[in-house]
């Protein structure tokens, strides 16, 4: 907005606390002292002013900007489709910027579950494992991943491309660092940043609310993390049987488990995928032991109607209870760096969950790398 300190993504109809408009932004935590929210209510066209609650949320680690819902009492006697926001309950309309509120009406679930990858940056360009990842989450249950997309490299580009014609990717364009200057870190650093893991928090707060009438689930996590179920074939059953013995619960609570990337097997060596840039995750089966004193981060498969608020490891606001899931039940396959690269081998975990899935995993990554990657080689 023009006072530079506040950034509007998106408003959303929320009637679950009476009847609002909830305009997830980014906002200033401290030079943002009041705001309005400007309904125009058809058909007559008359304004309604209506005094906003700013709410930043919690999780901010101490960054000067944080994620913030925008909340306005809606007018009782009409359904307004646009709002605008502005620092006075006066002036002039035509001069503010009008948005969108979505989820104004009811729909019934397209898909049962949608994962949301908040903030692809730093010209991203982990192709395999990007591309492992996404067709392990279809195999598992998923038909639609959403990316709040920054930047990432030409061949990336390619993929995404696919998969958007596919039906299978959607792209939220999220160029944060053009308005606020973005650390990639997720706390603090005294560096003169704006704020954090760039804007994650508020990506992920707007996933949840985007996909609150289509989705059944809504899935945090990031592009090198999988769900692994452990007991069961894939999601769905596995949700099903969770939501039984936690009834009233709206939060599941998966364990982070790191598999190094340093650290690989000589299985699955195939070799049209050693020109792709990016990990073969089939090599990488030996997790870290858990740490001491350390408790291991969590990601997330939420109902997202029970979600008012989300930070990136639990839910700050919701309806109802969180339950951690248990490791026998499913776990976090996160390659990546390792945390404790000291280990030898030998105290490293073998865990081959991952290779159950792998004769329809290579199928399937096999036939999007011929008609992307491999297709561009030629």
């Amino acid at each position: 907005l023009k006072d530079n300190r506040t950034f509007i993504i998106s408003p959303y109809f929320d009637d679950r606390e009476g009847k609002a408009t909830r305009v997830i932004g980014i906002v200033h935590h401290e030079d943002v002292k009041q705001l309005y929210c400007w309904f125009c209510c058809q058909p007559d066209g008359k304004i309604y002013v209506s005094k906003a609650k700013i709410d930043v949320h919690s999780d901010r680690f101490e960054f000067p900007y944080g994620a913030t819902d925008i909340v306005c009492l809606e007018p009782q006697n009409c359904d307004p489709t646009h709002v605008s926001i502005h620092q006075s309950p006066r002036g002039n309309t035509d001069q503010l910027p009008r948005f969108e509120i979505k989820n104004r009406k009811a729909e019934t679930f397209s898909v049962d579950f949608t994962v949301c990858i908040s903030a692809m940056f730093g010209n991203y360009n982990n192709v395999l494992q990007f591309i492992q990842s996404v067709e392990m989450y279809k195999i598992l249950g998923v038909q639609k991943v959403m990316i709040y997309k920054n930047s990432c490299s030409h061949l990336m580009e390619k993929v995404l491309k696919f998969y958007i014609e596919e039906g299978t990717v959607e792209i939220i364009p999220w160029p944060i660092d053009s308005h606020l200057r973005v650390s990639s870190e997720w706390r603090f650093m005294q560096d003169g940043t704006h704020i954090g893991y760039y804007g994650q928090i508020a990506a992920l707060n707007d996933c949840i609310y985007r996909n609150m009438q289509r989705s059944k689930f809504v899935v945090l996590s990031d592009a090198d993390e999988i769900i692994l179920p452990l007991k069961h074939p894939d999601w769905k059953t596995m949700m099903s049987s969770l939501q039984k013995q936690n009834p009233r619960t709206g939060v599941f609570l998966f364990e982070n488990h790191i598999f190094p990337k340093t650290v690989s097997t000589h299985a699955f060596n195939i070799s049209s995928w050693n020109t792709v840039p990016g990990v073969n995750i089939l090599q990488h089966v030996h997790r870290e032991p858990d740490r001491k004193d350390v408790i291991n981060p969590k990601k997330m498969i939420i109902d997202p109607r029970r979600v008012v608020q989300t930070s990136v490891h639990s839910v700050l606001r919701a309806y109802g209870k969180s339950v951690n899931v248990p490791m026998d039940v499913a776990l976090i396959y996160h390659c990546r760096v390792p945390l404790q690269g000291n280990l030898p081998r030998e105290s490293l975990i073998r865990d081959t969950t991952l290779w159950r899935y792998n004769s329809s995993l290579i199928r399937s990554v096999n036939k999007v790398l011929n008609q992307t990657v491999l297709r561009a080689q030629k």
